[in-house]
């Protein structure tokens, strides 16, 4: 019997699922980040590694991780321009499997390229944030990414007003900007029948 050749291994490893985007999507208040953790979650338990990036700007709850409206919590790396979301991953020194990216209208259409880059070198890209503006228009990125993602997940909660299922982020307080860091002081979800959009 021939002793065993050692460059091969002797364990099957886990084959990495192909790359694919990911597109979670809906208003405020609906479950989006809860998504991502569970998507996180099951990257972990494939033995896969997992990077999650969010917009520097975004400090509601923490500086340095992305939390749930309900206090879930994990850790997240900061960019501050969409530009930054390549290299963010560049620093990582074990390449990730998956690249989460929340609250992606921050970055509005700046972060398409940068999701075709990581896409192109087969990480699976997931991102989640809110598809409609307080206007009621649709926010870059999701004009251009959800027609090309491999799978769409549309999360709604509940419509302040009536109880039916949320699709639109209203804003309570006043502002011409198109996006505000804020919360339940500043924001309600509601039905498209109910949404009041934002004045000009």
């Amino acid at each position: 019997m021939s002793p065993p050749d050692p460059t091969r291994p002797t364990a099957r490893l886990p084959a990495r699922l192909p790359a694919k985007l990911i597109v979670i999507h809906g208003p405020m208040f609906a479950g989006k980040t809860t998504e991502v953790l569970a998507r996180i979650a099951a990257a972990h338990a494939r033995g896969e590694r997992a990077v999650v990036i969010k917009p520097e700007r975004d400090t509601r709850y923490a500086a340095d991780e992305v939390v749930t409206h309900a206090g879930e919590r994990i850790s997240a790396r900061n960019a501050r321009s969409a530009a930054d979301i390549v290299a963010v991953v560049e620093r990582e020194v074990d390449a990730p499997a998956l690249v989460v990216i929340d609250e992606v209208h921050f970055f509005a259409s700046d972060a398409v390229a940068p999701i075709d880059a990581l896409l192109a070198r087969g990480i699976t890209v997931v991102v989640a944030g809110c598809d409609i503006d307080h206007f009621g228009d649709t926010f870059a990125p999701f004009d251009a990414l959800l027609p090309r993602a491999d799978e769409r997940v549309h999360k709604t909660g509940s419509c302040a007003r009536c109880g039916g299922a949320s699709t639109h982020s209203e804003r309570l307080v006043a502002s011409t900007d198109r996006i505000i860091v804020g919360g339940a002081a500043e924001f309600i979800a509601t039905c498209a029948k109910c949404f009041r959009p934002s004045r000009r």
